[in-house]
């Protein structure tokens, strides 16, 4: 990986960019972004699209989502002590003993999930379990209007400040990696079109979308506003390798063995197939799963837009989602981007992927 691209990824990381406040994320990307494309729009929502060779009327689009998992402020106790609610699918097994920044109107205020401590848990307590009723924040504050002087105010959001690692040279492991990873992946197709100079019969949407961790808003919207012909959606998916986990149940995943290719009912068989030659071809590894019903991923927004658009899916396997140590493998990362890239190249204008 350059340098360049390198530096990008841990600032792109590294910086919070919560569902409904991704916007300084946004800034980032498209500061990265905007010298490998023509143009770019930002809609009123926050997602935010590079065009390459505008103006085609065969559209295609690449698309990852820019929002992180994260918590509310939503009561204050006469005390000064915190309690929230999910903005996301945060999770509260992990709340307690995390250190947390508020963000407030005036800046950061710093702020730690407490936890009573395990010589105080006896008798039925000696088993309790973080629960969205029981998690709270102190920011030692001594009352609740303290609390306010210092700017946390009902609403307020809240992040994890845990930053960006490699391990063993091997793996990426932070927070948020849940989609910003996909968020760099597309960009660096960007930059990659543009380095190799490779000329699109089309024109190219290369697309951050905001909400996704509530309901694929943002793709949802920016749908209706591009009107694409294609879309290639890239998200995470879980490793079923690790403890714990049901690889009979959840699927046969990997780190470190590519890309997984779904097969779900949002994902177009004719234009999965296209990506699947293509990683044969390229010899790009990949690995292969199914969904019931719905993928969960901003591909069911885009397949089921303006009247239908052939929409693919391409994961990266994922440890750990949504907690603050997910963990991707940096060859997983690579071999996403290359087969986007690989597969950009093979669609061609005016393409029907209708079936018969």
């Amino acid at each position: 990986m350059k340098k360049t691209a390198e530096k990008f990824l841990f600032s792109y990381l590294n910086n919070a960019s919560p569902t409904g406040f991704e916007v300084p994320g946004q800034k980032l990307w498209m500061d990265y972004v905007k010298p490998f494309i023509d143009d770019f729009h930002l809609d009123n929502y926050g997602s935010i699209y590079g065009i390459i060779n505008p103006g085609k009327d065969y559209k295609v689009v690449i698309e990852a989502h820019a929002d992180e998992i994260s918590w509310f402020v939503n009561f204050i106790t006469k005390d000064g002590f915190i309690y929230v609610i999910r903005n996301g699918g945060s999770d509260q097994i992990i709340a307690p003993s995390k250190r947390v920044n508020i963000h407030t109107k005036n800046g950061i205020v710093r702020g730690a999930f407490g936890w009573p401590a395990i010589h105080t848990r006896k008798g039925k307590d000696s088993n309790l379990s973080p629960s969205t009723e029981n998690i709270f924040i102190d920011i030692g504050a001594k009352d609740r209007d303290e609390v306010r002087e210092m700017g946390v105010e009902i609403g307020c959001v809240i992040t994890y400040g845990d930053e960006l690692e490699i391990f063993n040279d091997k793996y990426y492991v932070g927070r948020a990696l849940d989609n910003r990873i996909g968020g760099f992946c597309i960009a660096e197709v960007a930059r990659m079109l543009h380095e190799k100079k490779v000329k699109l019969p089309y024109s190219l949407y290369i697309v951050n979308a905001v909400q996704e961790e509530i309901g694929l808003r943002g793709a949802q919207m920016i749908a209706d506003t591009i009107q694409p012909n294609v879309a290639i959606v890239t998200d995470v998916c879980h490793d079923t390798h690790t403890p714990m986990i049901k690889p009979k149940v959840q699927g046969d995943i990997h780190c470190g063995q590519g890309p997984s290719l779904t097969r779900a009912p949002a994902v177009h068989n004719k234009l999965l197939d296209l990506i699947i030659d293509t990683a044969e071809k390229k010899k790009i590894p990949f690995q292969r799963s199914a969904s019931s019903r719905s993928t969960g991923t901003d591909t069911d927004a885009f397949a089921y837009s303006n009247g239908g658009v052939p929409s693919a899916l391409i994961s990266l396997p994922l440890r750990y989602m949504h907690t603050t140590v997910e963990m991707a493998h940096k060859e997983d990362v690579e071999n996403v981007t290359n087969l986007i890239f690989e597969s950009l190249k093979v669609i061609k204008a005016g393409q029907s992927f209708k079936y018969f």
